[in-house]
């Protein structure tokens, strides 16, 4: 599978095509997950985000129209996004944040600081939820196939590193192997 860099479209960029979108619903519906909030996984965003220390945390399984957030760790107290949206909730379209681009890329993506990428820049989560850092990885099962992604975001530039980058990396490796023993009823550990 190639991948071509997102597209300008003004000011903002276009998220790329995700041609293996029906075959990861299919995967993900034999697994029972992309529907619905999963608590085991609200609790692996919540250690993930203690070991970052981001403010967010997420394990998100996204389609061609939307990302669904199975698992989710946001802030205390229920802050308002800058222009007065709700926070970030369990459902966000596909060209809010970064997951598509790692889902594309099959690979791990670091922003330190979003705002020093021109192409990722113009990302609405930065100027309507003022996301201004974000680590994240494919979740990628036995057979190669990208089931989502794991990732922590922050409203401050972050200097992840390379510590923050191999985090992510086995999290999420350690992670799709927990999601693939759901087929055998292994899940959770």
């Amino acid at each position: 599978m190639s991948y071509d860099p997102p597209r300008p479209a003004g000011r903002l960029l276009l998220t790329p095509d995700d041609e293996e979108a029906p075959a990861r619903a299919r995967r993900l519906r034999r697994l029972g997950l992309g529907d619905q909030p999963e608590p085991d996984l609200d609790a692996f965003a919540g250690q993930l985000a203690e070991v970052t220390g981001a403010p967010y945390a997420m394990v998100n399984f996204p389609d061609r129209e939307r990302q669904f957030y199975a698992g989710l760790r946001t802030p205390p107290g229920g802050r308002e996004a800058r222009g007065g949206k709700p926070e970030v909730g369990r459902r966000l379209a596909r060209e809010y944040g970064w997951c598509p681009y790692v889902v594309a890329r099959r690979k791990a993506l670091v922003l330190e600081d979003v705002r020093d990428y021109p192409r990722f820049a113009g990302n609405p989560l930065v100027d309507e939820y003022g996301i201004r850092s974000y680590l994240g990885a494919p979740l990628i099962d036995a057979s190669g196939m990208v089931l989502g992604t794991v990732c922590v975001a922050d409203l401050a530039p972050r200097p992840w590193g390379k510590a923050g980058l191999e985090t992510i990396k086995t999290t999420a490796a350690e992670l799709a192997e927990r999601l693939e023993r759901r087929e055998t009823g292994g899940f959770p550990p």
